[in-house]
């Protein structure tokens, strides 16, 4: 038997903001954009070259959703981008504008630091130190 996560919803005040900081930011492929109302999208973003789990950009719809826009794991760090190098993405992102709250540290498992998205959700980019096991996961 063989299993994969493939979408996670993430909770964005707007489809169109959300789409060019991610494709724009942080360099990300728009794998599908489709219209199923005239208030609901089906919106999916990935890393470029990724090929298992999207991003799926889910409109707030109601005061209850809204209010998780920015804030879906409670503070703590809620995805996590896997990267084959960590120097040369830290630098695009911060070329693009992205604000890092925590600074890039060596860890056990590998180079890790801490960014927010538009909304303040926050991130782990990491290059793992052992890049088979992680990667290709």
């Amino acid at each position: 038997m063989r299993q994969h996560i493939a979408h996670i919803a993430l909770v964005v005040n707007d489809y169109d903001e959300a789409i060019r900081f991610y494709t724009e930011k942080l360099n990300f492929a728009l794998v599908e954009d489709t219209v199923l109302s005239d208030a609901k999208r089906w919106v999916l973003v990935a890393p470029k070259g990724s090929t298992e789990c999207c991003l799926l950009l889910a409109k707030a719809a109601n005061k209850e959703q809204k209010s998780r826009v920015g804030n879906q794991a409670g503070g703590r760090v809620f995805l996590f981008l896997h990267t084959d190098d960590f120097w040369r993405d830290y630098r695009q992102l911060l070329s693009n504008g992205i604000r890092f709250v925590r600074e890039p540290q060596e860890e056990t498992y590998g180079t890790v630091a801490v960014f927010e998205d538009l909304y303040g959700n926050l991130w782990d980019l990491i290059e793992p130190k052992n890049k088979e096991t992680h990667l290709s996961q």
